[in-house]
């Protein structure tokens, strides 16, 4: 009599793996219990950096030692004919996790490519809870919450900067909509003293800096209140929101 047939092995979950937004940071303050449940059974990553993924892991409680887990690193310099080989241990049943370098994978993050082929390989891709920069700046901004978008970084070069934010302006005031984007840590006194030139007086401008750190501010004001006082947030992470009525 013949015996069953071999099934296909089921793939193994992808889980999307958000990280603390900044060193030093209380894991207990941003990241669920069920977060570490899920990372202390996972053995294999796909991350940024490995130094600081091993780094997160540590603090985590994995209870393996970290040379013996496996590490797909995914940046700027990885070929996308890597990306298939990174999932392969997902598709052979054996779950995966996907970190950020700071915050939400696949938002303003390389990982959104690993996940789009994640799905192409039915992969079960399973997003799990944790602090997001942006969603947290637009919570605490006051700002509207019902319609925005995220532009991710603006152009460097001044006249293209200045065109930038005047669209952004228009665009707020035409669809009712908040504005929300970031810029390089060392670049954030530019890019306020840009937003100062360029925006209206009456244009509210959120700038949410060091969120969810000990060192966190998060202020709203219109833009001839910020003329008044500039604060100094320089090297510091940054979101900003603006919102014109």
């Amino acid at each position: 009599m013949e015996g069953p047939r071999n099934q296909p092995k089921k793939p193994g979950n992808l889980f999307l793996i958000p990280t603390p937004l900044g060193q030093g940071e209380d894991l207990g303050r941003v990241m669920p219990e069920y977060n570490l449940q899920i990372i202390r059974k996972v053995d294999i990553f796909i991350v940024e950096q490995i130094r600081t993924a091993r780094r997160f892991l540590k603090k985590a409680g994995h209870p393996k030692p970290i040379d013996e887990l496996e590490f797909f690193e995914l940046n700027k310099f990885t070929g996308e004919h890597e990306h298939s080989s990174f999932l392969e241990p997902a598709r052979n049943g054996r779950p995966t996790g996907l970190l950020s370098e700071a915050g939400a994978p696949c938002v303003a993050d390389p990982g959104v490519a690993i996940v789009s082929l994640a799905h192409k390989m039915g992969i079960p891709v399973v997003p799990l809870a944790g602090p997001s920069s942006i969603v947290l700046a637009l919570m605490a901004s006051g700002l509207n919450g019902q319609r925005f978008c995220f532009h991710g970084y603006l152009p460097v070069e001044g006249a293209a900067l200045g065109k930038k934010i005047r669209e952004m302006e228009v665009r707020s005031q035409r669809n009712d909509e908040t504005q929300i984007f970031i810029e390089t840590p060392y670049r954030n006194r530019k890019m306020l003293d840009a937003l100062l030139k360029f925006c209206k007086p009456q244009t509210l401008l959120c700038v949410a800096t060091d969120i969810s750190l000990t060192t966190e501010s998060i202020e709203t004001k219109i833009v001839a209140q910020w003329k008044q006082r500039v604060p100094d947030f320089h090297k510091k992470p940054t979101v900003f929101l603006l919102y014109s009525r």
